[in-house]
């Protein structure tokens, strides 16, 4: 099996509300996240890539016009949380390029959330 990654960063800010109000994540606050799409394979396509990495600037288009700069709570039909975007950006992904196995999304260097179907 063949398997490429590809990262991508956007600032944002988000607020979870249905959180307790004492929560640090209840209130307004912003992360630099950093997303990462995971493409596999079990053979390489006639140039030998499990899909060309230039072909995955339609992601980097994709977030910079929707997400980056932007209060995600204004963006997404859903809680913005890491689990959450991980799956929206999976199904976004999975819709245009096949190989789409995972995405993950990490809100700090020390904290990521996967969506692995």
């Amino acid at each position: 099996m063949f398997r490429i990654t590809k990262e991508f960063h956007f600032s944002a800010s988000h607020q979870l509300t249905h959180l307790p109000a004492d929560h640090q994540c209840a209130r307004m606050h912003g992360h630099n996240y950093v997303v990462v799409v995971e493409l596999s394979a079990s053979e390489l396509n006639a140039d030998g890539f499990v899909r060309d990495y230039h072909e995955l600037k339609d992601l980097k288009n994709y977030i910079d016009t929707r997400f980056d700069h932007r209060h995600l709570n204004d963006v997404l039909d859903c809680p913005s949380t890491a689990e959450h975007m991980a799956q929206h950006f999976y199904q976004w992904c999975k819709a245009r390029w096949p190989e789409v196995t995972a995405v993950k999304v990490s809100e700090t260097p020390k904290t990521w959330a996967e969506f692995r179907p």
